[in-house]
């Protein structure tokens, strides 16, 4: 674990795998930190430099005062890499984490030769969505919000193990402030014309149950991109590299075997 002191805001991060290898990137969702990925990590391939960080308000980062907007946690991100000498990596957002690879695509072309767009959109709810979430959570904190999140990140079936406790920890325990920032940030994001001028290799993935991003919006913001391929894991929801690893990652290797990202 380490953390880069980047000004204004801490980032906690780590770097697994191959320290010479292909920088691939990893931005989780609203309300988890960068365990999100841990049952993925051991299906990859080796020579892979895997970087993963708590953007801010979450995990192990520093929580600067809120509201945030999408362009501080896109800086957040350009930053990291700067600070860590990341040139043309392959970055993998989910949720939240897709629209600030969106957001860093478009701003620095340089840092990102390719991305994963993973149960997210150009758009994610409206205002009025958002603000509601936001006054239930400052009223009731966190879990006022847990349950009614857990039936739309998760399938039933998943639902029904005794995993869906560390999820709903995890959730309810991040600060509050975090939360409700980045909660304000996807509420003020609107990508669908910055992301529709976009030319890089781009792979989406939807889970099948999702009940936050389903997989026709997910589609129609993947579809943006010309060239680009989606792909839909079956018996997943919102979190398909926690509840379908394998299927997850073999999605992934395939799309770094075919940009050629797996032997750089």
């Amino acid at each position: 674990m380490r953390m880069a002191d980047l000004g204004e805001v801490q980032l906690h991060y780590r770097v697994d795998g191959d320290p010479d290898g292909a920088p691939v990137v990893f931005a989780n969702s609203l309300g988890t930190d960068l365990r999100l990925w841990d049952s993925l990590l051991p299906h990859l391939p080796g020579g892979l430099k895997i970087i993963r960080y708590d953007k801010r308000g979450h995990g192990l980062s520093s929580v600067p005062d809120g509201p945030y907007a999408m362009g501080a946690l896109v800086r957040d991100a350009e930053r990291l890499l700067d600070h860590l000498s990341v040139r043309d990596c392959v970055f993998v957002g989910l949720s939240i984490g897709g629209m600030i690879a969106q957001g860093l695509a478009v701003k620095r072309l340089d840092l990102v030769r390719g991305m994963v767009l993973s149960n997210t959109a150009a758009k994610i709810g409206t205002p009025a969505l958002w603000d509601d979430r936001i006054a239930m959570a400052r009223a009731g904190g966190i879990e006022a919000l847990a349950d009614a999140t857990m039936e739309r990140w998760f399938s039933r079936t998943f639902r029904a193990t005794s995993e869906l406790a560390l999820w709903r920890n995890m959730l309810t325990r991040q600060p509050l402030e975090g939360f409700l920032g980045c909660s304000a940030a996807i509420s003020g994001t609107d990508f669908y014309t910055p992301t529709s001028g976009l030319r890089l290799p781009t792979l989406g993935i939807a889970g099948s149950e999702d009940g936050s991003t389903p997989p026709d919006l997910v589609r129609e913001t993947v579809e943006l991109v010309p060239g680009s391929d989606f792909k839909l894991i079956r018996r997943a929801g919102h979190l398909p590299c926690v509840e379908r690893p394998d299927d997850y990652a073999a999605l992934l290797t395939a799309f770094l075997a075919q940009i050629g990202h797996l032997a750089r």
